[in-house]
């Protein structure tokens, strides 16, 4: 679909209009960066699914070992893991049909990204969602 670090207005659509937001590599340790964005995007009335094979439960919250047992379908992927791991997440948000990959600052893959947007998926790479919803004002209702 659409590399939206090249389009503000198509991003805070997307953004605006995205629900359910899956945090992959989501820690259960409040002091990590996945941890406190997810916070923050369940604050801002997204519904948050962590995504983390090496955990059960974050906060109470069910933790799933793929974006495949995520109950619902998934408007954003968010990643929280190495850039080495971009191609994997990128095939399992294809199978899963999500709607957006969004890597975290110092997250890029320039092959998963190309497989991303030729599977008809938007695309972040190497920005914060917190920062941009942020920088956008995205507000959500609840």
């Amino acid at each position: 679909m659409l590399d939206l670090n090249q389009d503000d207005t198509v991003m805070a659509q997307v953004l605006a209009e995205s629900e359910a937001i899956a945090v992959y590599g989501h820690s259960n340790k409040p002091a990590r960066p996945s941890y406190m964005v997810a916070e923050f995007l369940r604050n801002r009335g997204y519904r948050v699914y962590p995504v983390n094979p090496l955990l059960r439960e974050v906060s109470g919250q069910p933790c799933y070992p793929n974006l495949q047992a995520v109950p619902e379908t998934i408007d954003i992927v968010n990643v929280f893991r190495g850039s080495q791991y971009l191609p994997e997440i990128v095939d399992e948000a294809i199978a899963a049909g999500a709607k957006t990959v969004w890597s975290q600052l110092g997250i890029t893959h320039p092959e998963a990204s190309q497989k991303a947007l030729d599977a008809g998926l938007n695309l972040v790479m190497n920005l914060c969602i917190k920062i941009e919803i942020e920088r956008l004002h995205i507000s959500k209702n609840r």
